[in-house]
């Protein structure tokens, strides 16, 4: 897991895009898409089973292992058409309105740019992190 508690600075992603518009694959690129986690106050197990408990997210503890982080990422690069991607993903004692990630897909054809959008954060979500959320 990643070590720290405190919170990390969010990217720049006009930066993030001008970085991948000068990369050597960018003349493949015809999409560029961004996803931008953030901290909900609505439980996950409302929003994702329906289960209502009353209660509400105040903050969560984020971490996630890297390793996991540079797999999942070098697995999107071997889905067709995908030419550049790029992750960030906070750390610590997060609260409501907070970053969680922010993940950067290209790729030729938007089906592709979207299907890869699609798994990358779904492995990141399932498989590289540890999210804990404190309810008040």
């Amino acid at each position: 897991m990643a070590n720290g508690n405190s919170k990390k600075t969010p990217p720049d992603i006009d930066q993030w895009l001008r970085e991948a518009k000068a990369d050597p694959a960018a003349a493949k690129v015809g999409m560029f898409l961004v996803h931008n986690g953030v901290v909900r106050q609505t439980p996950k197990a409302k929003v994702r089973q329906g289960l209502d408990d009353g209660s509400m997210v105040k903050a969560m503890e984020f971490s996630f292992d890297a390793g996991k982080v540079d797999r999942a990422i070098a697995e999107t690069y071997k889905m067709e058409g995908i030419f550049y991607v790029k992750a960030w993903l906070n750390q610590g004692q997060l609260e409501v309105g907070d970053d969680i990630m922010y993940v950067l897909i290209g790729g030729d054809i938007r089906p592709r740019v979207v299907d890869a959008l699609q798994f990358l954060v779904e492995k990141i979500k399932t498989e590289c992190v540890t999210e804990i959320e404190q309810k008040a």
